[in-house]
C-alpha cells in the first residue's frame, strides 16, 4: 500500500504536495516523489514496495500515481503486450491503452489518479479496500489517500470517493463527471449440488490466499476464529513461513480470543505472538488511534485498538504484509442480522456495500501507520461473486452461521471444536470493549462520550431521511449520540396515501419538527408511483448533497428490506454512505428504549384489528406497550408498527429544543380499526 496525492489549480501546489507527502510518510517509506504537470497542478506519491522498486508518479503517454496490488498483472501484461516490472508499471500501460474501459479485468485492489490529455481519472477497487478522498469546488480540485491530509492543508467539504463511482475531472473547464460501476449480484443462485459448491468454494478460497502471498516476510492477524484459522491452516499446509499475531486486554478473565488462538496454534503447530495491554495503557493508544481512523464510533474504535496492537507486533517483527480474515462474515453470512434476514444473500450484498465506510478505511490507515500492507483474501472478487450466489440454506442452518465455510474446514481436517467456534467480534473476544466501558465509567461518561474526547470533530455529516415518526427520529438520535453531524432532514411528501416507500400521515408536521431540532429541511413532493418515487428521492438527496455537503444518509429502516435496499441503491448511485442503526433491532427493545430516552410519541394513523379510534393521538407509555404486546400474542401484531399496523408522530425527544403542541386535530376514520388524525393547527412550545 502506498500514499497518493494530487493538487490542481492551486498556487504553491508543489509545496502543498511536499507537505502532504510528509503526512503520508507512513504509507510508504521506500520512496517519495513529485511530478509537476504545471506550477499549479502537481501529483505526488509515497512508495511501499512489495513487488520490485518502481518509484511513482509514473509517466508514459499519461501520468499515474497509484496505490495498487494487481494480482493478475503478469497475465494481462502478456495478453496486451505491456512491458512492466510490477503492477504499477503495468497499470499505467493498461490505462494508456484503454483508459478506464477495461477496469473490470483487473484482479486486485487499487486507488489511483491517472492524468492524460487534460483529464484526470480517479477510481478505486469495487469494494473500496484502497482509500481515496477528494475535494471539488468551482476553483480547485484535490485527491489523497487519507482525509486528514487534506484537512491539514485547510481544505473543506472533503468527500470519500464511493468505490462504485469513477470520477473524470477536466482541468481545462474544471468540470467533474461521474460514472457509476455495476456492483456484484446475488442472482442467479447456483444450481450445483452441495458437494460441488463446497469444492468450488474451497478452490476459490485457496486461490484467493495463494495469489496474495508475498515474497517478503508476512504475518496473519489471528483470533482463533474460523476465518483466520482457515487462512493459517492453508499457509501451514503449503509450507509458508509466517507468524500469527493476537492482541488482548491483560485481565483476570482470560479473553476468549486468547484462549481460542492458543488452542488452535497448538493444534496446528503455528508460530504465535501475543500482545497484552493493561487498562492503564489504553488512553495513550486512543490518543493516537482515534484521530488516526478519524472516527469515535464505539465499535470502530474497539476493533481498531485490537487491530492496531496486533499490527504493532507484526511491525516489530519486520513484516511487510499482514493477512486478515475480514470479509468472511459478509460473503458467508456470519452476523446476527443475517440470521434474521428474509433474504440472506441480499443482506450479504447490503453489508458489502457498507464495508468501505465501516471497516476498510479504518483497517487501511492502521496497517499503513505500521508500515504494513493488508491482504484480504475473503474479499477476492471471484470468491465474492461466487459466494453471494450460494443458496442461503448452505450458509445458515439451525442458527449456525457460515455453515459452508465451516464444513469446508471440517472436511479439510480441522477439528469440529475449531471449525464451529461461535463468532465473537474482535472488540469483545479481546475484552477491549470491556476496557473502554471501565475507562468511561471512571469518568461517569458513556463509551461514546468518552471516545469523543479523543476526536471532537464529527464523524460524518448526514442527511436524515425523515418521516416525522419514531423510527427516523430515533435513528437520527442514535447517530447524533455516536458523534455524527446531522446536516439536514429530507422528507418525501407522497401524494399517494398508500405509498410503497414513504410515510404519509402527519407528514406536514415535519418542517415544524425540523425547526424544533434547529435543522434545515428539504421537502420533496412525489406522486408515490411504485419505483418512480425513487427518482424523486434521488433528486431530493442530490439536492441535500449539493446544498449541505452531506456525505451520508441515515434511515429508520428496521425490517423492510424492500425500502432499505431501494434507498441503499439510490444512495450508492449518488456516492452517499448509508446508515440504518435500527436495522433488525428487537421490536420491544426499540419501544422501551424510546421511553427511556424520553421520546413523546403518539399514533397518527391506525390500520390493524384491535386499534380503534381511541388509539389515535394517544401518547405511548409503558401501559400502551403492554397492550400492544397483548395484541401481538393474539394476532401476530408487530409492536413497532413495522407491518403497517400504525404510524407515529414524535412530539418531543432529546433532539428537540422545543416540543410540538397539537392545538387542533380531528380523527378521520375509514372503518372501526382504520383511520388517521388530521392536524389543523400545531405549534412549538418551550420545554
Amino acid at each position: 500500500m502506498c500514499g497518493i496525492i494530487g493538487i490542481f489549480h492551486k498556487d504553491k501546489a508543489k509545496s502543498l504536495v511536499e507537505s502532504a507527502l510528509v503526512l503520508l510518510k507512513n504509507r510508504g517509506k521506500d520512496a517519495s516523489n513529485i511530478h509537476e504537470i504545471s506550477s499549479r497542478d502537481v501529483l505526488g506519491h509515497t512508495l511501499h514496495a512489495v513487488v520490485n522498486h518502481v518509484p511513482q508518479p509514473l509517466q508514459r503517454e499519461g501520468l499515474l500515481t497509484a496505490n495498487c496490488e494487481i494480482y493478475n498483472w503478469t497475465e494481462l501484461s502478456e495478453k496486451y503486450s505491456i512491458k512492466a516490472k510490477n503492477d504499477a508499471e503495468f497499470l499505467i500501460g493498461f490505462l494508456d491503452k484503454f483508459k478506464l474501459d477495461k477496469l473490470e479485468e483487473l484482479d486486485g485492489v487499487f486507488a489511483f489518479g491517472y492524468y492524460n490529455d487534460g483529464t484526470l481519472y480517479l477510481a478505486r477497487d469495487l469494494f473500496g479496500v484502497k482509500p481515496l478522498w477528494f475535494i471539488h469546488t468551482r476553483d480547485e480540485f484535490a485527491f489523497v489517500s487519507e482525509k486528514k491530509v487534506l484537512e491539514k492543508l485547510w481544505y473543506l467539504d472533503i468527500q470519500e470517493l464511493n468505490p462504485r463511482t469513477i470520477l473524470k475531472y477536466n482541468l481545462k473547464n474544471k468540470s467533474l463527471e461521474e460514472e457509476n460501476r455495476t456492483f456484484v449480484s446475488y442472482l442467479p443462485e447456483h444450481k450445483e449440488n452441495h458437494e460441488q459448491l463446497k469444492q468450488e468454494t474451497k478452490k476459490l478460497l485457496e486461490e484467493a490466499i495463494a495469489k496474495r502471498i508475498p515474497n517478503q516476510k508476512f504475518g496473519l492477524l489471528f483470533s482463533g476464529g474460523i476465518d483466520s484459522t482457515f487462512i493459517a491452516k492453508y499457509l501451514k499446509e503449503n509450507n509458508h513461513e509466517f507468524t500469527c499475531y493476537t492482541a488482548v486486554l491483560n485481565s483476570e478473565t482470560i479473553p476468549s480470543d486468547l484462549e481460542s488462538a492458543q488452542k488452535v496454534a497448538e493444534e496446528l503447530g503455528l508460530n504465535i505472538k501475543i500482545k497484552k495491554i493493561s487498562l492503564e495503557d489504553i488512553p495513550a493508544y486512543l490518543t493516537k488511534i482515534v484521530p488516526l481512523i478519524e472516527d469515535s464510533n464505539v465499535v470502530k474504535v474497539g476493533v481498531a485498538l485490537t487491530f492496531y496492537l496486533a499490527c504493532e507486533l507484526a511491525k516489530e517483527d519486520g513484516c511487510k504484509v499482514v493477512f486478515s480474515g475480514l470479509g468472511s462474515e459478509e460473503i458467508f453470512a456470519g452476523y446476527e442480522r443475517h440470521k434474521r434476514s428474509g433474504n440472506i444473500n441480499q443482506e450479504c450484498v447490503s453489508g458489502l456495500l457498507k464495508m468501505y465506510e465501516r471497516d476498510l478505511y479504518r483497517d487501511d490507515v492502521i496497517t499503513m501507520d505500521n508500515n504494513l500492507e493488508l491482504r484480504l483474501p475473503f474479499l477476492d472478487r471471484k470468491l465474492v461473486e461466487f459466494s453471494l450466489k450460494i443458496p442461503e440454506k448452505y450458509k445458515i442452518q439451525d442458527n449456525q452461521t457460515k455453515l459452508i465455510l465451516r464444513e469446508i474446514a471440517l472436511d479439510s481436517g480441522l477439528r469440529k471444536e475449531f471449525a464451529f467456534r461461535k463468532k465473537t467480534a474482535a472488540q469483545y473476544g479481546s475484552r477491549i470493549d470491556n476496557a473502554l466501558g471501565k475507562l468511561a465509567k471512571q469518568e461517569n461518561l458513556s463509551k461514546s462520550e468518552y471516545l469523543q474526547k479523543f476526536y471532537p470533530a464529527h464523524n460524518v455529516k448526514l442527511a436524515v431521511l425523515f418521516s416525522s415518526g419514531k423510527d427516523s427520529t430515533y435513528a437520527a438520535y442514535i447517530m447524533k449520540k455516536q458523534n455524527y453531524e446531522l446536516g439536514c432532514l429530507v422528507t418525501m411528501k407522497s401524494l399517494n396515501p398508500d405509498s410503497y416507500m414513504f410515510h404519509t400521515p402527519a407528514i406536514d408536521i415535519a418542517p415544524l419538527q425540523a425547526e424544533a431540532m434547529g435543522l434545515p429541511i428539504i421537502v420533496k413532493e412525489t406522486r408515490g408511483e411504485k419505483e418512480k418515487e425513487l427518482e424523486d428521492l434521488k433528486e431530493a438527496l442530490k439536492q441535500a448533497k449539493d446544498k449541505f455537503n452531506i456525505s451520508g444518509v441515515v434511515t429508520g429502516a428496521v425490517y423492510s428490506t424492500y425500502q432499505r435496499d431501494r434507498i441503499e441503491k439510490v444512495c450508492d448511485s449518488l456516492g452517499l454512505k448509508i446508515f440504518s442503526p435500527l436495522w433488525h433491532k428487537e421490536q420491544i427493545k426499540e419501544m422501551k428504549e424510546l421511553l427511556q430516552h424520553k421520546f413523546e410519541i403518539i399514533l397518527s394513523s391506525i390500520a390493524a384489528d384491535g386499534l380503534d379510534e381511541s388509539w389515535l393521538n394517544r401518547l405511548i407509555t409503558e401501559k400502551e406497550i403492554e397492550e400492544l404486546q397483548i395484541l401481538q400474542q393474539k394476532t401476530g401484531f408487530q409492536i413497532n408498527g413495522e407491518g403497517g399496523e400504525y404510524e407515529s408522530l414524535v412530539l418531543d425527544c432529546p433532539l428537540f429544543m422545543k416540543k410540538i403542541v397539537l392545538e387542533e386535530i380531528h380523527p378521520a376514520m375509514d372503518g372501526k380499526y382504520c383511520g388517521r388524525i388530521i392536524i389543523k393547527k400545531a405549534s412549538l412550545q418551550e420545554k
